[in-house]
């Protein structure tokens, strides 16, 4: 047990009674029995009388052997009393003793001899009840046995909370033997275990007495040096008979299964939750890099301290890319997330950037075998198959990167990339649930990133037919001075529907067209070429505006059910005119200096396709400086505004007659064309410029 404390003021005073049992001796009633060498009784303690039922003064001075044997067993005790008297050996056993009111009990003996200063010989007989024996000698084994074959670690702390005692099994936890425990504390004995929170609790107990039950305890020992353990510890408080407080008993149950599955549980949902949440931020948009960035957003901080996420430059041009053993990886990166590690992003390539990778670099091995790279535990020698150059090492090393992790990025049975993976501040190496789940987030955002991809792709072919089939034409033509802009839709799907047109005609005339086909893509594209030819044709008929749309109308019937909105204007600088007939456009703005802007009052028409409707001509005066305004709806709607108050918002920016027309066009370009319009923009912007007698002046 543990060093006693201080007994509690006057506790060892003599006189004080009755005295309440303190110790195994008092538990047992020892009773202690003087005989001189004549077996005479010359001494009788209080347990004496309490065990053979003689008071002292009935006891002293008489033959033991007459006052507590029974006739039978006379001979036998005397043989017994003389051996020890003449050998000085000690006998001990059990012998049934008589007591004084008639009844037999067995008592557990152990009798020695005694020498005096004189020379003189005495028996000491101790003796106690042989069931109570019994019964402790039950206990005590129970409790040996049950403390040294325990699976749970069992310890005794004194008041200075140091060791005691130790069973086996907490030797074997700690990794210690038992007698390097004894006398020291627990922060000494396993000082990679939280030992100052353990300590502190027991000190609660020693001050309290309240237990403290399933304390959650999480470290390293002798052991085990390399891996965490978790262990549930319970402490008592441990008191004497008197309630003198000795120290702490401790119980110790490893439970590293069950914390370790918790670890692993409480892992396998947050990678859940993570690929769940990559489900959910990752291709938000057909946007390449904006997928790419929610891509790396998504693996840092919870898979890696920095992501890099890379494509192969072949790929993004529309070609399918194999290496060979010995060729390089020309990649461009397109996203980078390192937010801890500046080191590691400064030596990552900057996203745009293409760069060249050796045959040896592990991104190459990754990209040309579409298998994962790991490298756990990344050595000195790993960071230049890791980087693109020395210098990159040697920022990686400044960073601390200690792990690395390639997957590939795998469409539809192509290799597009790699996504790379480094640990700088996670002590964590990659392991191979990591993998997993790396290869996981990869595989879901290649599909994205393949996506965006071809829609670029495929925006750019559109975009590049829908500018070759607009038309160029010179700043001044015909009277007038025009300017104009097309402002491509920001999706693959939505490019190809508008389009604007400057025809000159006999006579000095001009055609202004500005149209809208209802739809999008390469389709649409293609279906606005051919309306452009066919409007140019009969533009060259010198037809009214209104029949012209007319013979657009039935062209466009038979155009695979495509429908348009179409504005046909001709100026006449000798009348100073222009006549304008509307399928179905939105009105154009005739802006007068000193005068303002207005939408001009024209029959709307039905858009081209429709059939059965029959189109109308107006005609408007145009005076010198005038300005006539065609555009589509792509530059004024939006969702989130009515059609008025964003014709009202065109109308006010139209309130300077005098600015350059190609400032004019960037100005409403970039005031009113809102990011969440998917569509297409044409403008088209004419002022009339005539020369003294009224001609055409240009």
């Amino acid at each position: 047990m543990g060093e006693a404390g201080p007994s509690p003021a006057g506790e060892d005073r003599p006189g004080r009674a009755p005295v309440r049992p303190s110790s195994l001796l008092d538990v047992l009633g020892v009773a202690s029995v003087m005989l001189d060498a004549k077996g005479r009784i010359v001494l009788w303690s209080p347990q004496a009388e309490d065990l053979f039922g003689y008071p002292a003064d009935e006891a002293l001075g008489r033959y033991a052997a007459r006052v507590m044997v029974h006739e039978e067993h006379l001979g036998l005790v005397r043989e017994l009393f003389a051996d020890v008297m003449a050998t000085g050996r000690q006998w001990a056993g059990a012998f049934p003793v008589r007591r004084k009111d008639g009844s037999t009990r067995l008592v557990e003996f152990r009798n020695m001899r005694l020498l005096d200063d004189r020379g003189n010989v005495y028996a000491l007989g101790l003796a106690a009840d042989l069931s109570t024996v019994r019964r402790l000698e039950q206990d005590v084994a129970l409790s040996t046995r049950m403390i040294a074959q325990s699976p749970m670690g069992l310890a005794v702390l004194d008041t200075q909370l140091r060791y005691v005692s130790v069973n086996p099994a907490l030797e074997r936890i700690n990794g210690r033997p038992a007698e390097e425990h004894i006398g020291r504390s627990v922060r000494e004995v396993v000082p990679m275990v939280e030992a100052g929170a353990l300590e502190a609790r027991a000190r609660e107990v020693l001050e309290t007495g309240e237990p403290v039950l399933d304390l959650s305890v999480v470290g390293r020992t002798a052991a085990d040096p390399r891996a965490d353990h978790a262990w549930s510890v319970s402490l008592y408080r441990l008191e004497d008979a008197h309630g003198r407080v000795l120290g702490v008993a401790a119980s110790i149950l490893d439970v590293t299964g069950p914390y370790r599955a918790a670890i692993e549980a409480e892992t396998a949902r947050r990678r859940l939750s993570l690929i769940a949440d990559a489900s959910a931020r990752i291709g938000t948009t057909l946007d390449l890099e904006r997928t790419a960035s929610e891509l790396a957003d998504v693996a840092v901080p919870e898979l890696a301290d920095m992501a890099a996420v890379d494509v192969l430059d072949a790929v993004l041009a529309g070609r399918r890319s194999s290496l060979g053993p010995t060729e390089p990886a020309v990649i461009r990166a397109l996203a980078v997330r390192a937010p801890g590690a500046p080191n590691a992003a400064q030596a990552a390539d900057p996203p745009g950037q293409v760069a060249r990778y050796g045959p040896d670099r592990l991104v190459t091995e990754c990209v040309r075998t579409g298998r994962p790279v790991l490298v756990a535990r990344v050595e000195p020698a790993d960071l230049a198959r890791i980087a693109r150059s020395p210098e990159a090492a040697e920022q990686l090393a400044r960073a601390g990167v200690h792990s690395y992790l390639a997957v590939p990025l795998i469409a539809r049975g192509e290799v597009l990339g790699a996504l790379d993976l480094a640990r700088t501040g996670n002590p964590l190496p990659f392991d191979e649930d990591d993998v997993l789940l790396a290869r996981e987030l990869a595989s879901r955002a290649a599909v994205q990133i393949d996506n965006a991809r071809w829609y670029r792709h495929a925006r750019d072919t559109a975009l590049t037919l829908q500018r070759s089939l607009l038309p160029s034409h010179p700043p001044v033509t015909g009277g007038l001075e025009v300017a104009s802009r097309y402002q491509p839709a920001g999706a693959a799907t939505e490019v190809g529907g508008d389009w604007f047109d400057v025809i000159p005609l006999g006579g000095g005339k001009t055609a202004l067209v500005v149209g809208d086909v209802m739809g999008s893509g390469i389709t649409a594209a293609a279906t606005m070429g051919r309306l452009r030819t066919a409007t140019n044709t009969l533009a060259s008929l010198d037809l009214d505006p209104a029949l012209l749309l007319t013979h657009l109308d039935r062209i466009t019937e038979g155009l695979d059910h495509f429908i348009a909105t179409c504005l046909y204007a001709v100026h006449d600088p000798a009348l100073r005119q222009i006549r304008i007939a509307n399928a179905g456009h939105l009105p154009p703005v005739l802006v007068r200096p000193g005068r303002g802007s207005e939408l001009l009052d024209l029959p709307s028409g039905a858009p081209l396709g429709v059939g059965g409707v029959a189109f109308s001509t107006a005609v408007f005066d145009l005076a010198p400086g005038d300005e006539l305004v065609l555009y589509t709806d792509g530059l004024v709607e939006t969702r989130r505004h009515s059609l008025d108050e964003r014709l009202a918002a065109l109308l006010a920016l139209l309130d300077d007659p005098a600015r350059p027309l190609d400032e004019t066009c960037d100005l409403l370009v970039r005031t009113l064309h809102h990011p969440d319009n998917h569509d297409d923009v044409a403008l088209l912007i004419a002022r009339a410029r005539y020369a003294c007698g009224g001609t055409a002046e240009g």
